[in-house]
């Protein structure tokens, strides 16, 4: 029998892989439909679906392997991440799926959302107020009116599978919907800085960096305290911590 492997997990949804089959896992039902339908529009390679009965979901492994993960040594040539960038845009592009995805939250839902944030994250001594602070005035940049695009809303570089210079798949569509494609751009390089110029490079445009940088320090000021009551390392090298501190 082959051994199971945990991919993730946490308290909404987990992701198993089983020799070349992935079963995930999610407590949504509609949310795991909503992901197949994301992949069947999606002008990208996804993973061939074997079956799915919610609240499971079961898809081949894809060939390749990732650049890397948050927090740890990235890989792959600037040719690698270039045609990472080259197949966001392909995406970005594509019609515009019905659904609103997690790029695609209002303003001024962000914007309320961030500030309950960052209040919690210095009354409960989560991080130092001045580090908060900056990261919060960085992240107003990204709190301005941007063109609809088809967004996979939660694009980690591990979630983008290369075979040399060739991407053979992106997974995990859970977020997919309309959004802000800088947020696919920003969340893609998230702790990797050094490949955002040949990431934008394969894009094709000259995307606003600055904004970039503010959707580093809004999602990374958003993500801490959740990673934390999950069970995750927010303070592990390379990680949201760290990425905010690079804005000071």
């Amino acid at each position: 029998m082959d051994e199971v492997e945990v991919v993730v997990a946490h308290s909404e949804r987990a992701t198993l892989r089983v020799g070349d089959v992935f079963l995930k896992v999610d407590a949504d039902g509609a949310r795991l439909c909503a992901e197949v339908e994301a992949m069947s529009l999606a002008p990208v390679p996804t993973p061939e679906v074997l079956w799915y009965q919610p609240p499971v979901l079961a898809m081949a492994a894809l060939p390749g392997t990732t650049l890397g993960r948050l927090g740890g040594p990235s890989t792959g040539s600037p040719a690698a991440w270039a045609a990472a960038g080259a197949a966001i845009r392909k995406l970005h592009d594509a019609p515009l799926p019905s659904r609103l995805g997690r790029a695609g939250r209002s303003i001024a839902v962000l914007a309320a959302e961030l500030d309950a944030e960052c209040e919690l994250l210095v009354a409960n001594g989560f991080l130092p107020a001045d580090l908060v602070t900056r990261n919060r005035q960085v992240a107003e940049a990204a709190l301005r009116p941007w063109t609809p695009a088809f967004t996979h809303g939660d694009l980690q570089i591990a979630h983008v599978f290369l075979d040399g210079d060739e991407v053979t798949g992106i997974i995990d569509w859970s977020e997919a919907g309309r959004g802000d494609a800088l947020y696919d751009l920003a969340t893609f390089t998230l702790g990797h800085e050094e490949h955002l110029a040949d990431v934008i490079t394969g894009y094709g445009t000259d995307a606003d960096r600055d904004v970039i940088h503010a959707w580093w320090s809004l999602r990374s000021l958003l993500a801490v305290r959740w990673l934390a009551e999950h069970g995750f390392d927010p303070f592990a090298p390379g990680c949201e911590v760290d990425v905010l501190r690079s804005r000071l």
